[in-house]
C-alpha cells in the first residue's frame, strides 16, 4: 500500500533516477552515432533552454522528456543505424547488469532506490523496444528498426 512514508522515495524516483535513466538510455543512442562519425544534438527535458554546454543542451523541465537528433553518418550502413536505435536500450540493459552485479558483489547495499533503477530501466527498455509510433515523425526504437529493415528508412527519429 502507497502511504505518505513512500512520498520521499517517489519523489526520489521522479526527480532523480528517472533522468538518469534517461540520460543512460539517450547516451546509448549517441554513443553509436558518434561511434560512426555522425553529429548529434543531446537535448535533456523539455521547455525554455537553460545552458548548453557542446552538443549538449539543459531545459527547465529537465525530468521531463530528452531526446537526440543526428546528422549524417560517415558509415552510413543498415548496421550502423542499427545500432544507433538500439544503443539507448543497450545502455539500459548493461546499467541493470553493473548495478546487480554490484550488489551481488557486496559493493552496494541492496536498497529500494537500486531496485527502483532497475525496474523504472526495464520500463524503459520495454517501451524503447514496444514497436509504435508516438507521432507520424516520432516513432519508438523498435518500430524505427523496422522501419529500417523493411523500407529502408535511415530516419533521424526524436527519440
Amino acid at each position: 500500500m502507497f502511504t505518505l512514508s513512500d512520498v520521499p522515495i517517489l519523489l526520489v524516483s521522479l526527480f532523480i533516477l528517472l533522468p538518469l535513466i534517461t540520460i543512460i538510455h539517450q547516451a546509448g543512442h549517441v554513443f553509436f552515432v558518434w561511434l560512426f562519425g555522425g553529429k548529434v544534438t543531446f537535448v535533456i527535458g523539455a521547455g525554455k533552454k537553460i545552458f548548453s554546454f557542446g552538443s549538449i543542451e539543459i531545459r527547465r523541465i529537465y525530468f521531463w522528456h530528452s531526446f537526440f537528433q543526428f546528422e549524417e553518418l560517415k558509415h552510413d550502413t543498415t548496421f550502423s543505424h542499427l545500432l544507433v536505435f538500439i544503443g539507448g536500450s543497450l545502455f539500459n540493459f548493461i546499467s541493470i547488469l553493473i548495478v546487480n552485479g554490484l550488489i551481488l558483489m557486496d559493493i552496494l547495499a541492496p536498497h529500494i532506490f537500486f531496485y527502483n533503477f532497475v525496474y523504472f530501466s526495464i520500463y524503459y527498455i520495454f517501451f524503447a523496444l514496444f514497436p509504435a509510433r508516438y507521432s507520424e515523425d516520432h516513432p519508438s526504437d523498435m518500430m524505427a528498426i523496422y522501419d529500417l529493415l523493411k523500407y529502408g528508412k535511415r530516419c533521424d527519429p526524436l527519440d
